[in-house]
């Protein structure tokens, strides 16, 4: 499988019970600070809100938030014990009724609470 083009933007509409799935492996060692971004918007340009934000720095910490109305919600952060140097993950994220479970590699990591129930 090649890399995909970065930034890579999908338009999808997710729903109550649809999940995403991303499987990689960070190819630039840790030290090169590489990050990998998963984001929800509400709308299709990139001034509409995140209902979801997803952000690790591999190696260091892993970010999780929603930016509403031009402010950043309930940010959770914690250190990156998921991720290993130029090993394979899977990253997938489940879309339930009010939060965002976030399952790292079989295991429920993190949840967020639903500020939207509509996501594109």
């Amino acid at each position: 499988m090649s890399p995909l083009p970065m930034p890579h933007r999908r338009p999808v509409s997710l729903s109550i019970g649809s999940f995403t799935t991303t499987r990689g492996t960070p190819i630039l060692p840790f030290i090169n600070d590489p990050e990998l971004r998963v984001e929800f918007y509400t709308g299709m340009n990139e001034n509409s809100d995140i209902a979801f934000h997803f952000l690790v720095h591999f190696g260091h910490c892993l970010v999780i938030d929603s930016h509403v109305c031009g402010a950043w919600k309930c940010e959770g952060r914690c250190r990156n014990v998921f991720f290993k140097d130029s090993r394979q993950f899977d990253l997938s994220i489940l879309v339930l009724d009010n939060e965002y479970q976030v399952i790292i590699n079989g295991q429920h990591h993190t949840s967020l609470p639903i500020h939207f129930h509509r996501v594109l």
